[in-house]
C-alpha cells in the first residue's frame, strides 16, 4: 500500500502541475474564445474546466464524507475565468493536503454514495481515487484537443514531461 500512496501522491503532483501549464495556456484566450461552442462534451474549454473541478470536488467530498450539492455534471461552478483559476488552485491544493494524510487502511476500505443518476454504489477507495486521477486526465485531454483548435498551441501534459526536469535545459 505504501507505493500506491506514493504513486497517488505522485498523481497529486502532476496532477496540480499539470493544471498550472493548462490554465496558462488558456488564459492566452479571450474569454469568447473559452466559451466558445467547440462541440465537446461539455461544450467549450471553460466548460470542461469547470466540469474537471466539479468532479475533483464530488469525490474529495465523497472521501471526506460529505456531498457535493447537485448543479448537475455540467453545471457551471463559475463564469469568470479568473474566480475558477483561483478555485482550481485551491482544489489542488485541497488534494495535495488529501493524498498526504492517505494510509493503508483507508486505502483497503471502501465508500457508499449515490451518483448524479441517483444509483447506489460501494467501491473501493483505492478505485476511486485512480479514477479521480484518470478523469481528470480524460478531461484535459479534450481541453487539450479543444485548445488544438485555437490560435494557442496546446501544451505538452504528457507526465514525464511535467514531472521530470528537462536534461537538455
Amino acid at each position: 500500500m505504501d507505493s500506491l500512496i506514493a504513486h497517488f501522491q505522485r498523481m497529486a503532483l502532476y496532477n496540480r502541475r499539470a493544471n498550472e501549464i493548462l490554465y496558462d495556456a488558456c488564459a492566452r484566450l479571450s474569454d469568447a474564445d473559452r466559451k466558445k461552442d467547440r462541440q465537446a462534451f461539455f461544450t467549450s474549454i471553460h466548460g470542461t474546466l469547470n466540469h474537471i473541478l466539479l468532479g475533483d470536488r464530488i469525490w474529495l467530498g465523497r472521501f471526506e464524507g460529505t456531498t457535493m450539492p447537485s448543479t448537475g455534471l455540467d453545471g457551471i461552478l463559475y463564469e469568470d475565468f479568473e474566480e475558477l483559476s483561483t478555485a482550481r488552485v485551491a482544489e489542488d491544493e485541497r488534494l495535495d493536503r488529501f493524498v498526504t494524510r492517505l494510509t493503508p487502511a483507508f486505502l483497503q476500505d471502501s465508500i457508499d454514495y449515490i451518483n448524479y443518476a441517483g444509483d447506489r454504489y460501494q467501491d473501493p477507495i483505492s478505485v476511486l481515487i485512480a479514477h479521480l486521477f484518470n478523469h481528470q486526465t480524460h478531461h484535459r485531454g479534450q481541453v487539450h484537443d479543444m485548445l488544438s483548435r485555437t490560435e494557442v498551441p496546446p501544451p505538452s501534459l504528457d507526465m514525464h514531461r511535467v514531472l521530470l526536469p528537462n536534461p537538455t535545459a
